[in-house]
């Protein structure tokens, strides 16, 4: 298994259950697959260097798990089906 580290940006007009349930889910995801999560940051909403979707705010979260590299896969489907999620950008740490 490696090490990952997932970063996305969730829609700051949300309200906090549904931020919540974002973070649960993804969370839900890799340890459904077997995966741990390491540690959920959650860094709050901070300005967006540039406007996405009309929005200019954005609630930051850094999740660093480890799993094998189909979960990440998966992570990237969820986030895109999902118009909450602004953008996400996932790293493999070694």
């Amino acid at each position: 298994m490696k090490t990952y580290e997932m970063l996305y940006v969730l829609d700051n007009a949300v309200s906090d259950e549904a931020k919540e349930a974002f973070v649960k889910k993804f969370e839900d995801i890799v340890t459904s697959a077997n995966g741990k999560v390491v540690s959920t940051d959650k860094w709050g909403a901070k300005k967006l260097a540039y406007p996405i979707n009309y929005k200019n705010e954005g609630y930051y979260v850094l999740m660093t798990f480890e799993a094998e590299g189909s979960v990440v896969k998966e992570l990237d489907r969820v986030s895109g089906l999902s118009s909450e999620v602004l953008r996400v950008v996932t790293t493999a740490k070694n």
